[in-house]
């Protein structure tokens, strides 16, 4: 990956030999190595056995999750946050895995649709709910930064399932609780 850094420097016109340019390649590569860790991690490792017998049966929410990925069409960054919720059923699964199943998915090559689908059937695989519900905000650099320079725009994408899906209640609910 370093040496096709190297190559993508030299092609926009850049001295590799510049002094603040010495070791960008290895810096680059290191760091899409980094964005892109989710190619290299698994659900079962990301949730580590961390789902509890419970007989909570009320909405679970997590709002607010920080998200970055890299956009597969531009591999500019998209940026904003995450909301899941889901409705137990028997299972309860640990706070913190809820924003690392977001993680898990958002650093690999994604649209903004695809990883708002893949975090809720994950979530309803894992935790057998009888519901979840994602919503994602995010600015998208691909539309900011080139293109139709849309500064202010956010894309908002949602999944429902279940319950979420079925009964306009629990859905308004859910958008009460993340306003």
């Amino acid at each position: 990956m370093e040496k096709a850094f190297e190559e993508i420097i030299k092609q926009i016109g850049e001295d590799l030999e510049r002094d603040g340019l010495l070791d960008t390649p290895k810096r680059a590569a290191k760091a899409f190595k980094f964005l892109t860790e989710g190619y290299r991690r698994s659900v079962d490792e990301v949730v580590n056995d961390a789902l509890f017998e419970s007989d909570a049966n009320e909405m679970v929410v997590v709002s607010d999750i920080e998200l970055y990925s890299l956009c597969e069409h531009h591999l500019l960054p998209f940026i904003g946050k995450c909301h899941v919720a889901y409705i137990p059923n028997g299972k309860v699964l640990g706070l913190s895995k809820v924003a690392r199943i977001v993680d898990l998915y958002a650093r690999r090559l994604q649209i903004q649709e695809g990883l708002t689908t893949q975090i809720a059937d994950t979530v309803q695989q894992v935790t057998g709910a009888e519901g979840v519900a994602v919503i994602i905000e995010a600015r998208h650099m691909c539309m900011m930064m080139r293109g139709v320079q849309k500064q202010n725009s956010v894309m908002r994408t949602s999944a429902m399932l279940g319950v979420f899906k079925d009964n306009a209640a629990t859905r308004a609910e859910f958008m009460s609780l993340i306003k």
